[in-house]
């Protein structure tokens, strides 16, 4: 293997979030331990939401990696598309607001729900 693949939330040309698969190239480390060019960050947060929790539809405001450290969450899109990361799964959330546009309800964004009785833990890592 000499690529991490991962998927990635996105904002497309006609403003709708879509998801699509990405590799990040792993040319370092040793054959024990490939590595990728190192990623700045610009910190990170922890969250706990509890069983039931949804949100509306919303945009990401900063590009991040979410991580799901315990629990599951389903992101659903406009288009009816949806998603469920369990714990250990990931996905790099850049769905922003296009620039100069201002938030339509019925164009932009995704919408997330906790799914089963577990709360969900996740880790969000800020892009530099």
């Amino acid at each position: 293997m000499t690529s991490f693949k991962h998927t990635v939330l996105f904002t497309d040309t006609d403003g709708f979030a879509k998801f699509r698969e990405e590799e990040i190239a792993l040319p370092g480390g040793s054959p024990k331990a490939l590595l990728s060019e190192l990623i700045p960050s610009g910190g990170f947060q922890v969250r706990h939401s509890p069983p039931g929790v949804s949100s509306d539809f919303h945009c990401t405001t900063t590009a991040q990696w979410l991580v799901v450290l315990s629990g599951e969450m389903e992101i659903g899109l406009r288009d009816g598309t949806s998603r469920i990361f369990k714990a250990g799964e990931h996905f790099f959330s850049n769905d922003t607001l296009p620039e100069g546009a201002t938030f339509d309800a019925n164009v932009h964004g995704h919408r997330s729900r906790i799914v089963g009785d577990t709360p969900l833990q996740t880790l969000f890592i800020r892009t530099a």
